[in-house]
């Protein structure tokens, strides 16, 4: 077993809470109501995705709580794969989450805010690709920056992010009430009708759902530097889950008091159209709002995928430097480093939508093993300590749900990028034996490491 270094506890409960809520309202809500909706096919079967994508992201918190009060570690389902399903099963995972599924993930909230940012300026048509994806290179490099400097500067960005976020949904919530109050409750007569009933509609809207749902198990991959996890974790969790539910719900709903369902399926951005028809001259605030909005859950994403990638070196699964921090600083920058070079790759021939997709499809795999490794704790070991517990159906329905979702859009719709995410992510099996449990190119990894220790400043946790 190697050394454990661990970080300094400097997140509190409002940082807690702003780092799940502040991760998870980003791009989402602004961007994929409308995915969802066409998907589906009504707005009444709409609202049920979006009240069911709630509920799921909710019970798979509470299990992530109790996992995270009987491994108290940082790494989130890295680490409790690890503990319960073995070392190859969680390098496969951090090896299709470090090279595809977390830096895919940032990429789609970068294009999220890019989009919103230079939309105001192309009323007309489409912005160019090429600026969008400039724009959201140029976020990702200046968050990168931010978690590097300062823990608690990255933190304090959260909590005023979040607060913003929270201030942007009032809006579109309060339009929408006065719009009910009006009387325009039109959209909502036979609102179930045309509903698209099987297997693939429900999954694709699902998977649109539930990425702006993504961000719920984010405090789990910073359990080391939390204060208080066993009364703090949960409580984070249920203020933060029940908070987006409920404006997430009500969003919802003032987009489709305002907007008819064909404004709504053929808008690219939802919360500007919405803003157009309720603001007049000030609909410009939507964008700003939506672009800040993605722009916090992207620092939010940042802070707890650096904390992963610490915590895979630190087990050996990664490169050592990965494991360290910077002498003055005592920030994971080797790490940020790493990541940002590949959500920049990732970045060069991404789209949102495929991004949403697949990114979907490979964490609610994870997911499942996670959850299948939880079952197996409280069956098995009963005895672990537990401070936060739930009922063992609970983990038993969100492990179903993970099966759900990831064969829903392979059966009903198969295609060859799903097979290309499924053998991306085992080979990482391949890697793992020459490289991992064989180490050939240990010596190679050893020059490195020393090399970039004196580069960027870097030594290990323990030794600062």
């Amino acid at each position: 077993m190697t050394q454990r270094h661990h970080m300094k506890r400097e997140v509190g409960l409002v940082g807690a809470v702003s780092l799940i809520a502040g991760s998870i309202i980003g791009a989402g809500i602004f961007m994929t109501p409308q995915t969802v909706i066409y998907s589906i096919g009504s707005p009444g079967a709409s609202l049920v995705v979006w009240a069911c994508c709630g509920l799921l992201a909710t019970m798979a918190s509470f299990c992530y709580a109790e996992l995270g009060t009987v491994i108290r570690e940082s790494g989130g389902e890295y680490i409790y794969i690890l503990r319960t399903s073995g070392p190859v099963t969680a390098f496969m995972l951090i090896f299709s989450s470090l090279f595809l599924l977390k830096p895919a993930g940032l990429v789609g909230l970068a294009l999220g805010f890019a989009q919103y940012v230079v939309a105001p300026f192309f009323s007309d048509c489409p912005p160019p690709v090429l600026l969008v994806k400039l724009v959201a290179a140029a976020a990702i490099i200046l968050l990168a920056t931010v978690n590097c400097i300062n823990v608690r500067l990255a933190i304090s960005f959260q909590i005023f992010f979040t607060v913003t976020k929270v201030l942007s949904l009032g809006i579109v919530i309060i339009g929408g009430v006065v719009m009910l109050i009006r009387g325009h409750t039109e959209n909502f007569q036979d609102s179930f009708q045309n509903t698209n009933m099987g297997f693939h509609p429900f999954g694709i809207a699902f998977y649109q759902g539930l990425w702006a749902y993504d961000g719920w198990n984010n405090l789990n991959f910073v359990m080391e530097e939390l204060k208080r996890p066993e009364v703090n974790l949960p409580r984070a969790i249920i203020i933060a889950i029940f908070l987006v539910t409920g404006l997430y719900l009500l969003v919802n709903v003032s987009y489709l008091t305002v907007l008819t369902p064909q404004e709504f399926m053929t808008s690219s951005a939802v919360a500007v159209t919405w803003g157009n028809k309720m603001l007049g001259n000030w609909s410009w605030i939507m964008s700003v709002a939506a672009g800040l909005s993605a722009f916090g859950s992207l620092n939010g994403s940042f802070f707890s995928v650096s904390r992963l990638c610490l915590v895979a070196a630190r087990e050996g699964h990664m490169p050592d430097v990965l494991s360290m921090v910077h002498i003055h600083r005592l920030t994971p920058s080797p790490s940020l480093v790493f990541i940002t070079a590949v959500a920049l790759l990732v970045l060069i021939p991404g789209d949102f939508q495929s991004v949403v997709n697949y990114f979907s499809f490979t964490s609610w795999l994870f997911y499942g093993i996670t959850l299948s490794g939880m079952i197996y704790l409280k069956i098995k070991k009963p005895d672990l300590p537990r401070p936060y517990k739930v009922p063992i159906i609970l983990p038993i329905l969100v492990l179903i749900a993970a099966v759900f979702l990831v064969l829903a859009p392979i059966i009903r719709n198969p295609q060859i990028e799903f097979l290309y995410v499924s053998l991306f992510i085992s080979s990482g099996a391949l890697v793992y034996v020459p490289l991992i449990h064989y180490k050939i190119c240990r010596g190679l990894f050893t020059r490195l490491t020393l090399f970039l220790q004196k580069l960027l400043q870097v030594a290990p946790a323990d030794r600062l």
